[in-house]
C-alpha cells in the first residue's frame, strides 16, 4: 500500500504531465484562473525543499516543473498575454 507521500508525488507527477500536455494554457490564465501558475509550482517546490533541509535553485525548480529550461519554455510556448488577461491579473493583485 502506497503512503501518502507516495500517493502526493504521484499527482505532482501527473500535474507536471498534465501541465506539459497543455502548454497552451498560459501561466497568466492559469493566474486568472486558479490563482497559480507554473512558476508558483516551482517555488512552492524550493520551499518544500527548504522545509526539509535542502536547497534547490529556483530555475532548477523551474526545469523540473516546466520539463525544460524556463527560456526555452518561455521562447517556444509563451505568448504575448492579452490586454483582458493583464486587466485580470491587475486587478487580482490589488486585493
Amino acid at each position: 500500500m502506497p503512503s501518502t507521500t507516495e500517493i502526493e508525488a504521484a499527482v505532482f507527477r501527473r500535474l507536471l504531465e498534465h501541465l506539459d500536455q497543455n502548454k497552451d494554457v498560459q501561466n497568466i490564465d492559469l493566474m486568472n484562473l486558479a490563482g497559480f501558475c507554473r512558476n508558483c509550482l516551482a517555488k512552492w517546490y524550493v520551499a518544500a525543499a527548504a522545509d526539509g533541509g535542502e536547497t534547490v535553485d529556483y530555475e532548477k525548480a523551474r526545469e523540473r516543473v516546466y520539463g525544460m529550461p524556463y527560456s526555452e519554455w518561455k521562447s517556444k510556448f509563451q505568448k504575448e498575454a492579452s490586454p483582458d488577461a493583464l486587466a485580470k491579473m491587475d486587478q487580482s493583485h490589488k486585493h
